[in-house]
């Protein structure tokens, strides 16, 4: 700036006038990159040989901390040859003993002792009241 004449001043002036175009972006937008993802598992899975099972409910994985991830009306592929399965949806984690009532059939031998605890815990606050 310095030996061309040119003045703070008159490089604000020059840049208020000089505004074509509009008004300048702070931030792009963000993209999804699920999708991408999403197409890759999909055609992974077609390579595994997976259809869909129609006309299932509800799942229950029963963890072995006593928790349960329900799916309600989930989508569930199924590849029997490769021994793979695939649940997707919208899941919630519930403790067993909220779900008791409706998963007694569908637990095995192996949640027998959360059920003697779950027993243990409900018969001792019987006690207390």
């Amino acid at each position: 700036m310095v030996g061309t004449g040119m003045t703070r001043e008159k490089l604000q002036k020059m840049a208020e006038v000089a505004r074509v175009g509009g008004v300048r972006r702070r931030h792009k937008a963000a993209r999804k990159v699920t999708s991408g993802e999403d197409s890759k598992l999909q055609q992974n899975l077609k390579k595994l040989g997976v259809s869909q099972i129609a006309d299932i409910e509800e799942v229950n994985l029963i963890m072995e901390d006593g928790s349960v991830i329900h799916f309600n009306h989930p989508k569930v592929q199924a590849s029997i040859q490769s021994n793979t399965y695939v649940v997707s949806g919208n899941s919630e984690t519930k403790n067993i003993s909220e779900m008791l009532p409706n998963i007694i059939d569908q637990l095995g031998a192996e949640s027998m002792p959360q059920l003697q605890e779950l027993k243990e815990k409900i018969q001792g606050e019987e006690k207390k009241e």
